[in-house]
């Protein structure tokens, strides 16, 4: 039996089937509308880096046919084949998304849905209306993504620019076309074996053109061009091309990191190797420019002096907790390059963090609201309301007794809100079933779906006789603020931590004080001073998070 998501709903794929050759069957319609449907193959920057994995009409595979369009067949209006286990390691993301093409807006569509079949059954279903959107003229439906394994997001978010604008978003260049091209149409293919039986439902026509229309004779063979156009799809008769501009990947492509490792900036020209003087011939001869760093093999840190001026990223090639990939470094000159570091990061997902200071939540998405900390709102897109989020008498009393008070404001509507406080460091916890503790403190904001009370940690010899801490359980998203960036260390017999340093720990380890406070070492000056520790117990898979900072 299909599982019925809602926007915002994740899963991992391996809970909704233990196959990789994937059916994905996308509905969308509208009276006089035509719309496209394609697939943007992102990498792990969320960016189109290899024109190649756009995938539509005009492309209908990527070059290991990982990702296959296949047309309108089983009731839908457009469906693709995707087999997880041949999509390259450069490739994170894949996005499903649907634009109009023309004149019309997302507010006129009918019933639509986004479904996901696996041997023939299928294993889950994102629906949505027309009743959700306004303006928009593109719709970003639902994504595959990689977050240690592959998993599915029905995200359900709407876009103003149409086709051109998403692709931009996602890095892509925009080109005009000097002539119109057309296209001979093509026989169309038979459903594969693995496709699910028809539906019910009459299938919608693809592109807004009739589904049995009659066929043409074929146009005369044109020359190649040089970048994929908009065409006539395949299995379609013979029509006039879209007015909608080429699109093509981005100028320049960055080279692929090995998995797992963020990729390295682009070196710019004329930056000297390690060692040599700027403007100094490297040798004997003409001035020869220094060749880029290659990729450091995944797990090794990049030699020293290889970028210069950028740190090298922690052991093992992922960025440390909190800590964002290294972003490529702006090219040219002006006003737009010199801001294009910190332009707003791509949307696509609920929580995004814009730098290590900086988070936005798109409240559009999901359909929940935000309990943040008051006064910690520092822009805001959209509709939103704020209100006020008491604790009431009984909560009051408690946060008053043990510490763990949080003064909270409620953030609803359908729009974007960025928050902050102090310059802390961000980071963005999801959590999916598990459960989490966390000093009020350190709390910054969370999504209302979360569970949260006091919880009371046991200990004799320190004042009041016990510590208190915050625990988040269900699923959702919980942003914890950190002073400078934390560290995070496993679990074992002889796992210690200062109780000013602890920011937050899994809420499966067992804790134990231990106080170091005696009497005869209070009795002269001189003493450590460390006087309160928490000992951390638990099975492995259990973790603490630590900062550089004592409160």
């Amino acid at each position: 039996m299909a599982r019925e998501f809602q926007r915002g709903h994740k899963a991992k794929i391996s809970d909704l089937t233990a196959g990789t050759d994937l059916y994905v069957g996308i509905q969308i319609a509208g009276p006089g509308l035509a719309i496209d449907i394609s697939c943007f193959g992102l990498d792990a920057n969320e960016q189109l880096s290899d024109d190649r994995y756009f995938v539509f009409y005009n492309q209908p595979k990527s070059p290991e046919e990982s990702i296959q369009q296949l047309g309108t067949q089983a009731g839908d209006s457009e469906s693709f084949r995707v087999t997880l286990d041949r999509i390259p390691q450069n490739i994170h993301k894949l996005s499903f998304a649907a634009s109009i093409d023309g004149p019309g807006q997302m507010s006129q569509i009918g019933p639509g849905y986004i479904r996901i079949v696996a041997g023939g059954e299928e294993v889950v279903r994102y629906s949505f209306t027309g009743a959700e959107f306004s303006t928009e003229r593109a719709l970003m439906i639902g994504d595959f993504y990689l977050k240690d394994v592959w998993r599915f997001a029905a995200v359900g978010q709407g876009f103003d620019g149409g086709l051109a604008a998403l692709l931009k978003n996602f890095g892509g260049e925009v080109a005009e076309d000097e002539e119109p091209q057309q296209q001979a149409p093509a026989q169309p293919a038979g459903a594969p074996g693995f496709a699910p039986p028809p539906q019910a439902q009459a299938p919608s026509p693809a592109f807004g053109a009739p589904a049995q229309a009659p066929a043409q004779a074929p146009a005369p063979a044109q020359p190649p061009a040089p970048a994929p156009s908009f065409g006539t799809p395949a299995g379609a008769p013979q029509q006039p091309v879209h007015s909608a501009p080429t699109m093509v990947g981005p100028l320049t492509t960055q080279p692929t990191a090995p998995y797992g490792q963020p990729p390295h900036p682009p070196q710019q020209p004329g930056t000297p190797s390690y060692g040599q003087v700027p403007g100094q011939q490297p040798g004997y001869g003409a001035q020869v420019p220094p060749p880029a760093p290659a990729p450091a093999p995944y797990g090794q840190q990049p030699s020293y002096g290889q970028v210069p001026g950028q740190q090298a990223p922690p052991y093992g090639g992922q960025p440390a907790f909190g800590q964002q990939p290294p972003q490529p470094a702006a090219a040219g000159h002006g006003l737009a390059a010199a801001l294009q570091p910190y332009k707003e990061a791509p949307t696509g997902t609920r929580w995004t963090p814009q730098n290590q200071q900086l988070m936005r939540v798109d409240l559009s998405m999901g359909g929940q609201a935000v309990l943040a900390r008051q006064g910690s709102m520092v822009l805001y897109q959209g509709k939103v309301d704020f209100s006020y989020k008491g604790a009431g008498f009984a909560g009051r009393i408690v946060g008053n007794a043990t510490g763990q008070e949080m003064q909270l404001m409620r953030c609803t509507g359908r729009g974007q809100v960025f928050l902050a406080e102090n310059g802390a460091h961000l980071h963005a916890i999801e959590l999916q079933g598990d459960g989490i503790c966390v000093s009020a403190e350190n709390v910054l904001a969370f999504d209302e779906s979360l569970q949260h009370e006091v919880r009371r940690i046991e200990g004799h010899g320190i004042p009041g006789g016990a510590l208190f801490t915050m625990q988040f359980q269900g699923s959702g998203t919980v942003i914890v603020k950190t002073q400078g960036v934390p560290v995070v260390l496993p679990v074992t017999p002889t796992t210690f931590a200062d109780s000013n340093a602890i920011v937050a720990w899994s809420a499966a380890s067992q804790v134990i004080i231990s106080s170091q406070v005696r009497l005869r070492r209070t009795a002269y000056p001189g003493h450590s001073g460390e006087t309160v520790n928490l000992q951390f117990r638990g099975a492995p898979g259990n973790f603490i998070v630590v900062q550089p900072y004592e409160v």
